[in-house]
């Protein structure tokens, strides 16, 4: 059975790094889309776990090969999704996550049909702020980010599910409720979970 794509989408600061962390956590079957970028690494993140660090070269050889399902320039720097690696994932059954801006739900969306669109919201735009300034941005970062996220905010409609992270375990346990629900879809039940002989003739299966 082929797993299902759930595209996760938050202004910078909206939680949706953490909340995807949390989801592979708790979530059987469920895998984080590593996306590639040609940003400098904070100083708590790792290549190949929080991104693949890329260098503008590298990426663009990549473009040139066609190797990404979306990619786009934000705030200056490339961000892409392997194509590669997404498709082998869902052949072997696996749910992914993946954790993109509205810009690349877009591209995606042009492309690929069969995908779950999840657009997290702030509480606010000063919980926005105060999150990034915690997190260590510039002021120069913040006040970028924040004109991005004022333009991104209306594009919730395109979504489709919308959850409020006012608190953090309250939009995880949201999410996860979307993913278990897609999970039990008549498209996605297995029939080697009927064992009963005259249920499967009366099921056709």
């Amino acid at each position: 059975m082929k797993g299902e794509l759930f595209i996760l989408s938050s202004p910078a600061g909206g939680g949706k790094t953490t909340i995807a962390n949390l989801l592979i956590k708790e979530v059987p079957n469920l895998k984080r889309v590593i996306t590639c970028t040609t940003r400098k690494p904070r100083p708590d993140e790792k290549n190949g776990v929080d991104y693949y660090f890329l260098s503008k070269q590298e990426f663009e050889n990549r473009i040139k090969k066609g190797e990404f399902l979306e990619y786009a320039v934000v705030h200056g720097n490339y961000y892409g999704t392997p194509k590669k690696e997404v498709e082998e994932e869902l052949k072997k059954g696996y749910d992914l996550l993946l954790v993109i801006d509205v810009q690349g739900m877009r591209q995606i969306k042009k492309n690929k049909k069969d995908l779950i669109t999840i657009f997290l919201l702030p509480p606010s735009i000063k919980e926005l702020i105060r999150r990034m300034e915690k997190r260590g941005d510039s002021e120069e970062e913040i006040k970028k980010r924040i004109e991005t996220a004022k333009k991104e905010i209306p594009a919730w409609k395109e979504y489709d599910y919308v959850v409020v992270n006012d608190q953090i375990q309250k939009a995880k346990e949201d999410i996860k409720h979307i993913i278990f629900s897609q999970r039990l879809k008549t498209s996605r039940f297995n029939p080697e979970l009927v064992n009963d002989p005259e249920l499967k003739r009366l099921m056709g299966l």
